[in-house]
């Protein structure tokens, strides 16, 4: 009949997949069964072993995949091998929600870096904060409790060393549960951060890498000896460039990142290209004259990215928008 056996999820990267957890969770009732997966099962050998391999010797009956995996070493390759092993195979069912679900693997295959989604609270007038260095409270706490969920989806946060100053921030997740653990990244090119920076006292809970030139290196050797003895990773660029900043986090397994400002990192996200998603959290009030923009020297409106429907969180409304790409 027509009845669930069995369900998964990968976890992490190196963890099971999850056409196995979803096996493991099955068992024997798998045997003669329908497989539905949101992305094609892998056929080589990485971290774990090939899923074809598994689903072959479960004895299941076909397979449904809604899309195709974009890795090198696969694109094609599981659907071929599960049909040349007598299992049918569709793909194609709910290829849209199934692409987004992939989205930040799918970013780290076709363009070598993660998923990124550039996020600000602001006012109705687009800034954050009422002047220059000053730290402003604008959204309520349904935001907050959002901000949180989001955080605990991703794999790191990244903020510029202007934020770290001004707001001293944890960049932990806060009041949900995390599987994995969170990266922090502090893009602080003039080796500002400061030793006693509260982000430092959480590498417990994940790595905190400094992403700065080697210039930057060079010219303030004791402030990088002081951040690598308080915890810190030192990332060592040979110039200023958030695109190859970016790629360079896929090596600590980051696929899914978020860019939550301030407003110089934002504006250099922006004009690297690298931003794929903007979600702002606006509260009802305005800064007016002096206040700092979402984003320095300019940027898009909030109402000229478009995006989905807004939604109200308490008294603050959350707009998203993807940005288009063809890559």
């Amino acid at each position: 009949g027509d009845r669930v056996v069995g369900r998964g999820y990968h976890v992490r990267a190196g963890a099971p997949h999850a056409e196995v957890m979803a096996l493991n969770d099955a068992g024997e009732a798998a045997r003669g069964g329908r497989l539905y997966c949101t992305l094609e099962p892998c056929a080589h050998t990485g971290r774990t072993g090939p899923c074809v391999e598994r689903i072959v010797n479960a004895g299941l009956h076909d397979v449904v995949v809604g899309v195709e995996d974009p890795n090198p070493r696969v694109n094609g390759a599981g659907i071929q091998y599960l049909r040349d092993h007598g299992i049918a195979v569709s793909v194609g069912l709910r290829r849209v929600e199934a692409t987004r679900l992939n989205e930040a693997f799918f970013s780290v295959q076709r363009r070598a870096r993660p998923f990124v989604t550039m996020k600000a609270a602001v006012s109705l007038d687009g800034c954050i904060a009422a002047a220059p260095g000053e730290r402003t409270a604008l959204t309520g706490p349904e935001s907050a409790a959002h901000a949180h969920r989001v955080r605990a989806w991703v794999d790191a946060i990244g903020v510029g060393s202007e934020t770290v100053l001004v707001d001293d921030p944890l960049l932990t997740a806060r009041g949900v549960s995390r599987t994995r653990p969170l990266v922090r990244v502090l893009f602080d090119t003039r080796m500002r951060t400061p030793t006693t920076a509260r982000v430092l006292t959480t590498t417990d809970t994940g790595p905190v890498v400094v992403m700065t030139t080697e210039a930057a290196v060079d010219a303030w050797p004791a402030r990088a000896a002081g951040l690598e003895a308080a915890g810190a990773l030192i990332e060592a660029l040979p110039r200023r460039d958030p695109a190859l900043a970016m790629s360079r986090l896929v090596a600590y397994d980051v696929s899914d990142m978020l860019v939550e400002g301030g407003a110089v990192l934002h504006r250099g996200v922006w004009d690297a290209d690298v931003v794929d998603r903007v979600r702002f959290y606006v509260a009802p009030v305005t800064l007016g004259r002096g206040a700092v923009p979402w984003m320095s020297d300019g940027g898009p409106s909030i109402a000229a990215l478009g995006g989905g429907e807004p939604r109200w969180l308490g008294d603050d409304v959350l707009v998203e928008a993807d940005v288009q790409r063809t890559d």
